[in-house]
């Protein structure tokens, strides 16, 4: 029977037989081929730099881990791989640049990395592992540093909460190369196995931000999309519903309106009126003056109605020359406020450059509270219009 400190004793000799740095790159090269798949799914440039960085971090953790026989060789493959660590938290950082935009490359990285590269991979042949045991933990921690403020830089612009977890673990991971930096002595200290543990955890908690930026990047997609989608559909609503001369509404739009208006109108006992206007020989316009100035008189007509009535009312073109306007008032209120439609369009400017004769004639009825329809009220008031303008002689 074991006692406790002895199964202890066991259980923590049989942990050391698991290589740290094969544990994370086994982990790393696992989260590169996740990312990958979904990069071939969403087809986003920053996820296949996350890729590409975990899968050089991948290579670096291995060829750490890896037992060779001959000293060289293993001095040689512990430069590339502290090389490889700085290399990957570099493409880190060019990850989330690349979230917003494309990275540009120049050659003056190349030029300032090649000696970084030279470095690691000769020094511990010329002099030993050392020489390259300490620079790496330190511009590691740098890079990563870098790499988690660049996802903190991105956390400002787009309010991603992965940005916000993947910044905080490679800053965590920066700080556990700085800690190994300046507390351990060699590669081969006891404590850098169970830091290398740690950084672990820290990768996979790095990756499940990255995963739920792409999941938030999805989302914050589709709401792009949605609010396109509704306002290619408001546009779409407005040219259906809008006369494209005068920009009033038309009849699609009346038929959308009625109905509403008439329910409001027997709810609340709001009273409504109809005015039917016409303009009085806008045919001697057309023969006279073209059909181009047609259109402007309808324009300048359209925006005097507008302009004379309240935001609550409603102005359609009805067809041709004639308007139709949907006023909440008696018919009493209704018929002044013709009265003084046709007066002061009578006295305007633009009147004024027009033959003589052109003005307004309208015809009002008001719509009863148990109406159902409007039709043969639209008639009404289209014959009432027609019989001022008899009156007028338009």
């Amino acid at each position: 029977m074991l006692t406790a400190q002895e199964a202890a004793g066991q259980l923590a000799t049989q942990s050391l037989l698991v290589n740290p740095r094969a544990f994370a790159g086994s982990a790393a090269i696992l989260i590169s081929g996740l990312l990958l798949l979904l990069y071939f799914y969403r087809r986003r440039r920053y996820i296949l730099y996350w890729s590409s960085g975990w899968a050089v971090t991948a290579a670096s953790m291995l060829l750490a881990a890896g037992r060779y026989e001959e000293d060289k060789v293993e001095a040689f493959a512990y430069g590339v791989s502290q090389f490889l660590a700085i290399l990957s938290a570099l493409v880190f950082v060019v990850s989330a640049d690349a979230y917003r935009s494309r990275p540009r490359f120049r050659k003056a990285y190349g030029t300032a990395v090649l000696p970084v590269l030279i470095w690691f991979a000769l020094a511990p042949l010329a002099l030993d592992i050392h020489s390259v045991f300490i620079p790496g933990h330190l511009l590691t921690s740098g890079a990563m540093a870098a790499a988690g403020l660049a996802h903190f830089a991105l956390l400002r612009q787009s309010r991603l909460l992965g940005a916000l977890l993947c910044g905080c673990m490679l800053i965590a991971i920066g700080g556990a190369h700085l800690w190994i930096a300046y507390n351990v002595a060699t590669p081969q200290d006891g404590a850098v196995t169970q830091v290398m543990f740690v950084i672990t955890v820290f990768f996979i908690l790095t990756a499940l931000g990255m995963q739920l930026m792409t999941f938030e990047d999805m989302t914050y997609e589709l709401q792009v999309t949605n609010h396109q989608l509704e306002a290619a559909q408001a546009e779409l609503r407005r040219m259906v519903t809008t006369d494209s001369l005068t920009g009033c509404g038309n009849r699609r739009h009346f038929d959308e309106v009625i109905g509403r208006e008439l329910q409001r109108h027997r709810r609340y006992r709001i009273p409504l009126s109809i005015m039917f206007i016409d303009i009085d020989r806008f045919k001697v316009v057309n023969d006279t003056l073209g059909h181009e100035a047609g259109d402007r008189v309808l324009q300048m007509v359209a925006g005097f109605l507008v302009k004379h009535v309240r935001e609550a009312d409603y102005v359609f073109r009805w067809g041709g020359d004639e308007f139709l306007i949907l006023i909440s008032c008696h018919e009493d209120q209704a018929r002044r406020k013709s009265d003084e439609l046709r007066d002061v369009f009578a006295r305007s400017e633009e009147a004024s450059a027009l033959p003589e004769g052109v003005g307004l004639s309208i015809g009002c009825v008001e719509v009863p509270p148990e109406a159902e329809d409007v039709t043969t009220l639209v008639k009404r008031a289209d014959k009432r219009m027609y019989a001022a303008k008899r009156r007028t002689g338009g």
